[in-house]
């Protein structure tokens, strides 16, 4: 199927039709088919009359097919990764293999008790620490914990730690965390959560930082180095070791963002080029969906040095058993249980279907994807940053606002074409950025084709800027008043029947 651009349809007639409430299409008596033997008053006898609502629930009458039909609908209205080239690299993973569905519905695993002691629990807790063990092996980690629910929530438990480990050896000096201005956001609301003064490092022309600037910065108050490796403009940073050798010599440790992951897995590890901790997304590279804000995970691996302040509870192996153990030294529980554990077995299990030499694949083909791409771009508009990228890179519309236009426009055009939009206005050392990250796992073909069509919205923004204006014009609702929106928003259909509570 080929995609279209917005010269095609720029009289809008192709828009969809937004789907109409649940509300909207009920009808009085309509209703699914009850299975043989079963009917809403022989359901409604086994419930304890205590417990029966006096006044029945207000709700939609409809047939089966038409709630199947309904929802199916919905879906296709939207980009999601199992119907579009999703080039948003930076907040989910791209590729989830449908037969990693099946690991979580395992009777074994699906039915077990959170509750249940930990005799009850061994092949889980078995599972869970070869799951340590192979994150470990990964990140050239000596200890791993599996407990944050997301990349953030990894990020304050890193930063928790790293408190913890200088309070241990009686320094109360160090109160600040130095963050390049590159850096994710949740950085350093993250170091702000973990009571850390925040001092932001200036980058370099390069988009990497500043080894002046570093220098500069690094006193006998600073704990923590947080950096991003790939830098969120998709490079390594070509001066690595002198700042790890620099970050070394204040007695402060070194923190990696490792949400690029995907960037460098199998290929190096972050311990042995001098990082204390690190804290990887397992949705962005270990096929464990994120979608809706959740289930996340946030895996942190740590040194040696700071394995005893990790959150308790610890799966600790003892002979042949595991149990579970909470040293007094440990930051104590930052979640419920063990984390996200469908999602972990998720990732485990990706791991193992991939194996040795597939894991260090996903890296080689996420660099070849992305400067593949990035070749095919060149000159379509400026890029931040010089020479080979990492799995993403950052192009600038800048050059467009002269004519009205924002990396908005460009985005809400790419929606018209068949694709799920980019990253914009991120990093924010960047004008009108737009990053993209071509992932792994897509094709040439899809990528040819979105770079075609990227050159067609570009020429089409600078000779007919109206156009992108309009757009997207293939999508249910155009341009709504984001501002009023956010400051107003109309969360109920006004002419849907209000629901009985």
């Amino acid at each position: 199927m080929s995609a279209h651009g917005p010269e095609e349809d720029a009289a809008g007639s192709l828009r969809p039709e937004m789907e109409p409430t649940l509300w909207r299409k009920s009808r009085p008596g309509a209703k699914g088919v009850d299975p043989p033997g079963v009917s809403p008053e022989r359901v409604v006898s086994g419930i304890p009359e205590g417990l029966r609502r006096e006044i029945p629930l207000s709700l939609p009458e409809l047939s089966e097919l038409g709630v199947v039909r309904h929802f199916t609908r919905l879906s296709q209205l939207n980009r999601g990764v199992d119907t579009h080239f999703y080039p948003l690299g930076s907040c989910t993973m791209k590729y989830n293999p449908k037969v990693m569905d099946r690991i979580p519905e395992i009777p074994g695993f699906r039915d077990l008790h959170p509750r249940i002691d930990h005799e009850g629990m061994q092949g889980l807790l078995d599972t869970l620490h070869i799951c340590e063990e192979s994150l470990g092996s990964l990140l050239g980690m000596d200890a791993v914990t599996l407990a944050p629910a997301a990349g953030a929530h990894g990020e304050l438990t890193g930063i928790l730690l790293a408190r913890r480990y200088f309070e241990s050896k009686g320094d109360r000096a160090r109160t600040e965390i130095l963050i390049p201005d590159s850096a994710h956001g949740t950085n350093p609301a993250s170091a702000s959560m973990g009571g850390f003064t925040v001092h932001v490092l200036p980058s370099g022309t390069d988009g990497g930082v500043d080894l002046v600037q570093l220098e500069t910065a690094l006193s006998e108050k600073t704990a923590l180095v947080m950096m991003t490796v790939p830098s969120t403009l998709g490079n390594f940073e070509k001066d690595l070791p002198k700042m790890v050798a620099m970050v070394k010599a204040t007695g402060a440790l070194l923190y990696m963002d490792g949400a690029n992951f995907n960037a460098f897995i199998g290929v190096l590890r972050p311990g042995d080029l001098g990082f204390d901790i690190v804290h990887i997304n397992t949705h962005k590279t270990l096929a464990t969906p994120h979608g809706g804000g959740g289930p996340g995970s946030g895996p942190v691996g740590v040194k040696a040095h700071l394995a005893p302040f990790l959150p308790s509870p610890r799966i600790r192996k003892d002979g042949a058993r595991y149990v579970l153990e909470s040293p007094e030294t440990s930051i104590g529980p930052i979640r419920s249980f063990f984390g996200s554990t469908l999602v972990l077995l998720r990732a485990l299990g990706y791991l193992r279907l991939l194996g040795q030499e597939g894991v260090r694949r996903v890296a080689l083909y996420a660099l070849l994807n992305a400067n593949y791409l990035r070749v095919l771009l060149s000159g379509v508009l400026p890029r931040a940053g010089e020479g080979l990228c990492a799995h993403e890179f950052v192009l600038s519309a800048k050059d467009l606002v002269a004519q009205g236009l924002h990396a908005q426009d460009i985005a809400k055009a790419l929606l018209d074409a068949g694709y799920y939009a980019p990253t914009i206005s991120f990093p924010l050392i960047v004008p009108e950025a737009l990053m993209i990250e071509p992932t792994e796992t897509e094709s040439k073909d899809t990528l040819d084709r979105f770079a075609e069509d990227f050159k067609r919205i570009v020429t089409v923004a600078q000779s007919r800027p109206s156009v992108l204006k309009e757009s997207p014009l293939r999508t249910p609702i155009a341009r709504p008043d984001e501002v009023t929106a956010a400051r107003d928003p109309v969360l109920t259909d006004p002419l849907s029947h209000p629901p009985s509570l």
